[in-house]
């Protein structure tokens, strides 16, 4: 029976088969200085781990209670020459790893544009990243290419040996944008932009997928990823160019929004060039104002007492799980742009309505200094609690 033990082990070797080692063997630069990182850490970490696994077993053995030629020193308590092999190999291996994470953590910066393709081929002064558009969505991934004009659902095709810049946000939640085969993953969030720099030098078929769980559908949220030669690439935009889906506009991209499962591959014709700046500011709504005018008008002293009717109903939130309940009686609600029509004042929660018209935000006269304040200017200069 003895020689039939090792049969079980041997029968296993076959489903390691089925491994996947895209993140040891990628398709890209990038992705490959990450592997080759992991490799050496590993390397480095595995000089004391292996030596004291050896050892523990070594001492076990060598000491064991049969044994009764070993020596017996029941009050030994330090040696100077065990203690500096202890500290030092480690301390030695510590040292090493931080000078190798410090020199890749600058090198392999996402936010970095890339200098290379490869080994000895450097990225000249001329050539100009395809920049890439990604939006996470509940379950399903949404590529704009500005450049092309064009955008997709969960496929993403990217011409071999050219630079990509990647532009990363979401619509409701935090998810993490990955493809082994070309870079390390990065965040995508709500009301934010990340970026991720990266480059195919082989051409094939790879998969990309979210590497942070983000509610039901997440362990769909798969989409096909496509290095194409500079050729074909180009047939694919035309391809995508000629798509029945039609444009998607922001009304469009609302519908898209709304939370689906197992999505199938989709092409849009043509995109809202501002589509993507209104995702990150969170203002695709029409009407809605953007996060980068709220926050220049906060900057210059706010609104005044009047911008606290400046709000609107929420009619698609509960979609894109931007907004809350609410306080009871009160409906969900939003800024609107200050170029938007006005407001009906049955849509304020509390305050008078007030003529925006005089006031000029920043500028306005201290409280304290004013002698004499009209109605209007006690109104619109006392701060909102």
């Amino acid at each position: 029976m003895a020689r039939f033990r090792w049969l079980p082990v041997l029968g296993a070797l076959p489903l390691l088969a089925g491994c996947n080692m895209v993140v040891l063997d990628p398709a890209g630069d990038v992705a490959r200085q990450q592997g080759d990182l992991i490799v050496l850490s590993t390397v480095l970490m595995l000089l004391i781990i292996v030596p004291v696994m050896a050892l523990t077993i070594f001492f076990a053995w060598r000491y064991r209670a049969a044994n009764k030629e070993a020596t017996y020193k029941p009050d030994w308590d330090h040696s100077t020459q065990l203690e500096l092999v202890i500290w030092a190999a480690p301390l030695l291996i510590i040292i090493c790893l931080g000078a190798v994470t410090w020199v890749a953590t600058h090198l392999l910066d996402p936010y970095r544009p890339l200098a290379r393709t490869g080994p000895g081929q450097a990225i000249a002064a001329d050539v100009k990243p395809l920049d890439v558009q990604v939006v996470a969505l509940d379950w399903k991934w949404l590529f704009i290419y500005p450049e092309q004009g064009v955008a997709t659902v969960n496929e993403l095709a990217l011409p071999v040996n050219r630079p990509v810049r990647f532009r990363i946000s979401s619509s409701s939640v935090m998810n993490s944008f990955y493809v082994p085969a070309l870079a390390g993953q990065i965040y995508a969030m709500p009301g934010m932009e990340t970026k991720l720099h990266g480059v195919f030098d082989k051409t094939g078929e790879f998969e990309g997928f979210s590497a942070n769980y983000s509610g039901w559908g997440f362990s769909q949220m798969r989409f096909k990823v496509k290095s194409l030669p500079a050729g074909e690439f180009d047939g694919w935009v035309a391809k995508t160019k000629a798509a029945t889906e039609g444009d998607l506009d922001r009304m469009a991209y609302l519908k898209l929004e709304k939370p689906s499962q197992k999505e199938p591959v989709r092409r849009f014709a043509a995109t809202d060039p501002q589509l993507f700046d209104a995702v990150v500011n969170m203002c695709v709504e029409p009407g809605k104002m953007c996060m980068h005018d709220m926050m220049s008008i906060d900057a210059k002293g706010g609104a005044g007492i009047a911008g606290i009717g400046n709000v609107r109903d929420v009619t698609y939130d509960k979609y894109a799980a931007r907004g809350t309940t609410g306080t009871v009686g009160w409906s969900v609600r939003y800024i609107a742009a200050l170029c938007s029509a006005a407001m009906a004042s049955a849509d304020r929660p509390d305050a008078k309505p007030v003529n925006p018209a005089p006031l000029k935000g920043e500028g306005l006269p201290h409280p304290n200094k004013a002698p004499e304040r009209t109605a209007l200017n006690a109104a619109t200069t006392r701060p909102i609690s």
